[in-house]
């Protein structure tokens, strides 16, 4: 179903801006703030042969160049899939991090989630992953410009900064909760009626 699918793409495009704008919820008179990334990639392609008894599937992209596959035992609504209709996939990631003052590494927790459609409507699914990790910056060197953090396991690691101007107020001691989310949703709609 049409709608399946667009609920499925808009409650990944919300999970993911939804991560975002909590990490980088702060009171307004707290320095520094963090930021948010978030890049999202769709392709488009459609059925062009489907055999419903070896679940072979061979999809047309825009460009012409096709890709044929077996479909895996879990698309429990292949029976659904016509020639002629559309595959939409689309990938959203983000990456969200806040800088606080003073503290201690917390760790790190990670979250999934994962949707299908129901039985006998058109295939759609969702699945996504958030993990969230609070390190300790142990040094700090404007001269390169970079920093250096030590994460939730012990271990060490030194970054590039990309624009100097970030690290205004930063201090060794601070620390920076990091927040990076991924979902994956698919679709497939009816074939135009022409």
């Amino acid at each position: 179903m049409k709608r399946v699918g667009s609920r499925t793409i808009a409650a990944c495009a919300a999970v993911t801006l939804g991560l975002a704008t909590v990490a980088l919820a702060q009171s307004p008179a707290a320095a520094p703030k963090g930021e948010a990334v978030l890049a999202s990639a769709q392709v488009t392609a459609t059925v062009a042969k489907i055999d419903h008894r070896t679940r072979e599937v061979t999809l047309e992209a825009e460009d012409g160049k096709e890709y044929t596959f077996v479909a895996d035992p879990a698309v429990a609504n292949l029976a659904q899939v016509q020639k002629g209709d559309r595959v939409t996939a689309t990938y959203t990631e983000a990456l969200a991090y806040e800088v606080k003052k003073g503290g201690r590494a917390a760790g790190a927790t990670a979250g999934a989630v994962a949707g299908a459609a129901p039985v006998g409507a058109k295939p759609a699914a969702l699945v996504g992953g958030r993990v969230t990790a609070t390190v300790a910056i142990s040094a700090i060197d404007a001269k390169v410009p970079s920093v250096t953090f030590k994460g939730p396991g012990g271990n060490t690691r030194t970054i590039k900064v990309k624009d100097p101007a970030k690290l205004r107020g930063v201090s060794v001691g601070d620390t920076v909760e990091l927040t990076y989310a991924e979902a994956l949703a698919i679709k497939v709609e009816k074939a135009a009626k022409k």
